[in-house]
């Protein structure tokens, strides 16, 4: 495995109490507004059978779970079973599939789902042309690959404001795991590039979707970030400082930038559809 391939596979470390710091704190602040989007353009394909990567704690599963018909039959896959375990916990209206998977070795026979989705999951794949030509493998013909990714840091306005912060409270080495996998993948050119390696023919739609973050206050957007994902592994790594004062510096530079109170922040990503 290469350097890159080892960093990008520590970056879905998504376990000890992240899961439910990530649901609880991260899911309604970034991830509501696209599931919703998501769950109804796979609604308007009219699968029969639909398999999710990467579904974590189940946002984009329970948003589906709504939007489907009770006779669509619907999988949800995730490479960590700590998240997977959230997700269930958590529930949907309907039953699921929860099985854990890893999306470049898919447990699943070919030609076997309408459509696949994946929700900020494909920038994790260390190997993305490998990865989308294995979700390639269990469509069937004519289904319909659908996610979607992070624009990229500057665009989203929190997270470019924890990295900055986590820069400067550790100058020697700053944490980048932000801009370096959640919103490393942001250019459509390679994501189009990189599909039509794994043998997706057609070009594929890219509609860049601009929404709004909120959190109740600052220092619950800083506890989302700097505890609620992979990037608390790089803090707890660094020296010179502790995870509970990097979230400080964290909470008091949002708050400069977007106040006390509640706040509000742009995000940005780019929604893929791609026919198999």
């Amino acid at each position: 495995m290469t350097t890159a391939a080892r960093r990008i596979a520590s970056d879905a470390g998504f376990t000890g109490s992240v899961p439910d710091l990530y649901d609880s704190l991260l899911v309604p602040m970034i991830f509501e507004p696209y599931a919703a989007d998501l769950a109804g353009r796979v609604a308007a394909l009219r699968p029969s059978r639909v398999l999710e990567i990467a579904a974590g704690t189940g946002v984009v599963t329970r948003a589906m779970a709504s939007a489907l018909p009770a006779g669509v039959e619907l999988v949800a896959t995730d490479l960590s079973q700590a998240m997977l375990d959230r997700a269930a916990a958590v529930g949907t209206s309907r039953p699921v599939l929860w099985r854990q998977a890893d999306g470049t070795k898919l447990p699943f026979g070919d030609r076997s789902f309408d459509v696949v989705a994946c929700q900020f999951g494909v920038m994790f794949f260390p190997d993305k042309v490998h990865a989308f030509s294995e979700l390639r493998r269990v469509l069937r013909p004519g289904g319909s690959l659908v996610f979607n990714t992070w624009d990229r840091l500057e665009a989203n306005e929190f997270a470019d404001t924890v990295t900055q912060a986590l820069a400067r409270h550790f100058p020697s080495d700053p944490p980048r795991f932000m801009a370096r996998t959640p919103h490393g993948y942001f250019d459509p050119s390679a994501i189009r590039a990189d599909l039509a390696g794994a043998g997706f023919k057609a070009s594929p739609s890219v509609e860049t979707r601009a929404e709004r973050s909120r959190a109740p206050e600052a220092s619950v957007a800083a506890v989302a970030y700097c505890q609620g994902t992979p990037m608390r592994g790089e803090i707890e790594a660094r020296a010179g400082g502790s995870l509970a004062d990097a979230t400080v510096a964290c909470s008091a530079a949002i708050a400069a930038r977007f106040g006390g109170g509640p706040i509000e922040g742009l995000i940005q990503a780019h929604v893929v559809t791609a026919r198999g």
